[in-house]
């Protein structure tokens, strides 16, 4: 073995180590969402079919229904064989009404989810805040897609 080799892989292993414990989700308790709603997701569909028609490219996405107290889910295609999956309830402040007592929901425009009471713009690609104010970026539900088969649930 070479001798610098074997001083190396201690290094590499240490900065993995950093590496996965800096970006692993902190344990707070205050950074749990509270606005989560308390709800069971569990759909399937086939995104290829006609009737998810806007599904069916990468950068393509749509509104699905959910049972309350969900406000129904953004899916998103990130690439051919990917999808992400959001709660469309704003994180945030999900109770807000604004004019003419319309209350607040997130409303696709590209690549960005934007409240429509707060104005706060969220990135699809990651969730996080664009843009506006806010603690919290949107809510996020597992997928897994078999190339035929979505499969949304948390």
């Amino acid at each position: 073995m070479n001798p610098s080799f074997k001083y190396i892989v201690p290094v590499l292993l240490k900065l993995l180590l950093a590496a996965f414990l800096v970006s692993s989700p902190s344990c707070k308790k205050d950074s749990i969402n509270p606005n989560v709603p308390d709800v069971y997701i569990n759909v399937t569909i086939d995104p290829n079919s006609t009737f998810y028609q806007e599904l069916n490219t990468v950068g393509g996405w749509m509104y699905l229904t959910a049972e309350q107290p969900s406000r129904g889910i953004i899916v998103y295609r990130y690439d051919i064989m990917e999808f992400l999956a959001y709660e469309r309830t704003p994180p945030n402040e999900p109770n807000k009404c604004c004019t003419g007592n319309v209350c607040t929901r997130l409303i696709v425009d590209g690549f960005f989810a934007q409240d429509t009471c707060t104005g706060t713009t969220y990135n699809l690609l990651n969730g996080n805040i664009f843009e506006g104010e806010g603690r919290y970026p949107l809510i996020r539900y597992n997928t897994t897609f078999n190339g035929n088969l979505l499969r949304i649930f948390n």
